[in-house]
């Protein structure tokens, strides 16, 4: 495990710091003014280039038939042949493994050879683990971590949707998944602008202000499963965590992804969505959304019959505009699964931070339209003199991520997720998701140290945690740094937040790479 845990961090480093800016050639707007054209050449190092790419396999099983496992991948292009990124797994059609899922960094390399047909290969290292039942998942997920490579070829069309085919190696350590096959893939690329971090919560320039922005809206939701006539040993209410990713392709529709995670009555219930939605406005500050999402999730199917984790999500959601950035909102849906007999009714309450200006109409004074600064960080994470119930257990070995949006020059909001890849209590895919506030001392580029501090709070395969942690980041340049942190994380010591008699602490320390940006 540590051999994985050491390839992570210093194949991370290096690629960051051999990245280069993607051609503007590949991103630049046609449709502007040659003002705007000018300022866009004068600073294309601020054009970032990136694809989401989908993939599906088959994966055979010996004695217990085969898995099928749709990815789901978000990579960022570092030069003209080189893309890093994150992406997740899970089943959809295949057996009975609701609730498996796996989550990885992957590295990709693409060249074109010969007009529109490309190579591309790649290695995704990472995490996860389920199965049809909590004895089986050992079985099925080994200790948790895997390691997927692939070669293959792709042909890009027109309108610069790719598709191809790979030959794929999916490996997790000590299990049953362990072969080769044919690996089918989609890749939609896109690109946009970003900003100096340095210039996160300035003005934004009034020649940028032409750049017409499609709406992103972030969105953190309690939501909750009330159960129908439930078949699975957890007969509870399911109370989850929902991140949710939303992308306007107009002022009216949305592509988005949802991830949820349980935190009580089920922890570590967990399910990734993708679905299309409408906006409505009813009114100045009041917003009707409706939505439909297909994906996988589920926890095991002896607890919540989810089956072979197919799930379909139709949801709707009323949103009060308390100003043109911070939304909230009530939701009600129903969830269930098809090659299952899990059905359930869904309400909630979210908090939704829109990235740009309300229908991407921009304000007519600048003042009002700033840069908002974010920093995301993947990095190897170790949790270390681990207990439960005052019983010692080894180190827990992560891949960790975080996503932090800063407030004011000193606060931010901050989220992290992370994934064993090591086992723990004998059995796979122990993993986090967490949110919380953070304080750092303000960013100025002549000082290459940034010392932060922040409070944590959300759930592993426990229930209730808190994780308070400081750390630093030590710039290599305005979009790169070196980042560190060390913490704290326990169980939240009330009745009921915490399954009985697994109250569990440990300390924490991680150190990997940050990209910083800013947006509008």
């Amino acid at each position: 495990m540590k051999t994985i845990h050491i390839l992570i961090l210093f194949i991370i480093l290096p690629l960051f710091l051999y990245s280069k800016e993607s051609n503007l050639s590949q991103a630049k707007p046609s449709a502007y003014d040659a003002r705007t054209v000018q300022k866009i050449e004068k600073d294309v190092d601020n054009y970032v280039n990136a694809m989401i790419l989908f993939d599906y396999e088959v994966i055979s099983l010996p004695q217990n038939g085969s898995i099928d496992l749709l990815g789901t991948h978000y990579l960022q292009q570092l030069n003209n042949w080189l893309y890093f990124g994150i992406g997740a797994h899970a089943p959809l059609f295949k057996g009975e493994y609701g609730g498996f899922m796996a989550f990885d960094a992957t590295f990709h390399l693409q060249q074109k050879v010969y007009e529109n047909v490309f190579v591309n290969a790649g290695v995704s290292l990472g995490g996860g683990g389920g199965g049809s039942s909590v004895a089986q998942s050992k079985k099925l997920s080994g200790t948790g971590g895997f390691i997927k490579s692939y070669i293959g070829l792709g042909y890009e069309f027109d309108n610069n949707i790719s598709l191809g085919v790979n030959y794929t190696n999916f490996k997790f350590i000590n299990s049953q998944i362990d072969s080769s096959q044919l690996n089918f893939f989609v890749a939609v690329p896109f690109s946009y602008s970003v900003s100096s971090y340095a210039e996160a919560g300035t003005a934004v320039d009034s020649i940028v202000d032409y750049l017409a922005k499609n709406e992103n809206i972030f969105s953190l939701e309690l939501n909750n499963l009330f159960q129908i006539n439930p078949t699975g040993t957890t007969k509870e209410t399911i109370n989850n965590i929902a991140f949710q990713y939303s992308h306007f392709l107009d002022d009216d529709y949305y592509l988005y992804m949802n991830l949820e995670v349980g935190y009580k009555g089920l922890p570590l219930y967990n399910q990734l969505l993708h679905g299309v939605g409408r906006r409505t406005s009813l009114s100045s500050k009041l917003n009707l959304y409706t939505q439909l999402a297909v994906g996988s999730g589920g926890y095991s199917p002896n607890n919540i019959d989810t089956g072979s984790g197919l799930l379909i999500n139709p949801k709707i959601s009323l949103e009060y505009m308390l100003n043109d950035a911070i939304g909230i909102g009530a939701s009600g849906g129903y969830l269930y699964a098809p090659t299952g007999t899990s059905k359930n009714y869904t309400a909630g309450i979210a908090l939704n931070y829109h990235l740009s200006n309300k229908r991407g109409n921009h304000s007519s004074n600048n003042k009002e339209l700033k840069y908002k600064g974010f920093r995301f960080s993947i990095f190897p994470q170790t949790e270390f003199s681990v207990k439960l119930n005052d019983k010692e257990y080894h180190n827990i070995n992560m891949i960790a991520i975080q996503l932090d949006n800063l407030i004011d020059d000193n606060f931010y909001f901050a989220t992290q997720a992370s994934i064993a890849y090591n086992e723990y209590q004998g059995y796979p895919g122990y993993g986090e998701a967490l949110v919380g506030l953070g304080i750092q001392n303000r960013f100025t580029p002549s000082n290459k140290f940034q010392s932060f501090a922040q409070f944590l709070m959300g759930t592993n395969i426990h229930g209730i945690v808190i994780k308070p942690s400081i750390g630093t980041t030590y710039s290599l340049s305005d979009r790169y740094s070196l980042y560190a942190q060390v913490g704290y994380i326990k169980s939240v010591n009330q009745k009921g937040l915490y399954r009985q008699n697994q109250s569990m602490s440990a300390y924490s320390a991680g150190a990997g790479v940050s990209y910083r940006f800013s947006l509008y």
